[in-house]
């Protein structure tokens, strides 16, 4: 076995080489894509252009749809280029900068999701001491915290990834450079790796879920000691968009770390990564927008604006 990386690029298999399949693959996932962008832009410029908006709540999911649109952005141009070209593969630098880019977005993302779940357990069991509590200085500085945070935690198992010997075959039976798969090409035992990723996945996403599955039950338990029903229905409605992000977010990474890893565990690596990259990014802006009154309004305004303008 050659102690150094001979590999110079790797080719992706994920889709079969049927034309008129890969002419559909490419129109669907570009309207997907081009639906992620204006979806999640309309959602970032509404936070900051009303100031009705200008809340803690508002803040974090701005950082979410920003999150959603970069996360997409890692990975679907690169698989578009892919379904229109002949070309399939991607250099080994771009290939282990794509891995790093998406798993640092993601960590990120759990951090947020962690600190959204902290900001409504203020709002609803704290109300008294939200504006304290949660001030701007505050959500400045969590939001700091998670986009640092995701982007050095994932940094060690990078290195060691771009690292290993890859001196076997290129072909990476996925869409994306994700980290299963380039683990099976590797020709040295990646076991210093597995201890990584299972650290950052008992720290990252297990301490997250842990944080946000308490809020949501001490928000619960709040929630049903309301005396009004219309007061109960209200409040949990805003915690509605925020636990749909987290059945999906850890739902589908839950599934990958848990799942045996046999002979059909890429295959459903496969499957799950595309409701993180494509299907959460889609559907995230319309539950902002349909399930939020705030959202609704201020849209109908812009939109308003921007009609009576054009008319003018």
């Amino acid at each position: 076995m050659r102690n150094h990386t001979t590999v110079k690029e790797f080719v992706f298999v994920a889709f079969p080489p049927i034309y008129s399949l890969e002419i559909f693959l490419f129109i669907l996932f570009l309207m997907v894509y081009i639906v992620i962008i204006l979806g999640n832009f309309i959602i970032i410029f509404l936070t900051f252009y009303d100031r009705r908006l200008h809340l803690p709540m508002y803040f974090f999911l701005a950082n979410i749809s920003f999150l959603e649109l970069n996360i997409s952005t890692v990975v679907i141009p690169k698989v578009l280029s892919i379904l229109l070209s002949d070309k399939r593969s991607i250099s080994f630098a771009g290939c282990f900068v794509q891995c790093y880019m998406f798993f640092a977005l993601g960590t990120t993302d759990f951090i947020l999701l962690a600190e959204m779940s902290y900001d409504r357990y203020v709002a609803i069991c704290k109300p008294f001491k939200y504006v304290v509590i949660m001030n701007w200085k505050t959500c400045f500085s969590l939001s700091t915290a998670s986009w640092v945070g995701g982007f050095l935690i994932v940094i060690v198992p990078a290195v060691i990834k771009s690292s290993l010997p890859y001196c076997k075959e290129n072909t990476i039976n996925h869409f994306f450079c994700d980290s299963s798969p380039l683990r099976k090409l590797a020709c040295a035992d990646p076991a210093l790796l597995h201890i990584f990723d299972s650290f950052m996945f008992t720290v990252v996403i297990l301490g997250s879920l842990l944080i946000t599955v308490w809020s949501y039950f001490i928000i619960t338990i709040t929630i049903c000691r309301m005396p009004s029903v219309t007061g109960r229905h209200k409040t949990f409605s805003t915690c509605i968009s925020h636990l749909f992000l987290v059945a999906l977010g850890y739902g589908g990474t839950m599934v990958i770390y848990i799942i045996p890893k046999g002979t059909h565990y890429l295959e459903i690596n496969k499957r799950v990564s595309v409701i993180t990259i494509f299907i959460t990014p889609l559907l995230s802006p319309f539950i902002f927008s349909l399930r939020n009154k705030n959202m609704q309004i201020s849209m109908i305004n812009v939109f308003g604006k921007i009609k009576q303008k054009l008319t003018e």
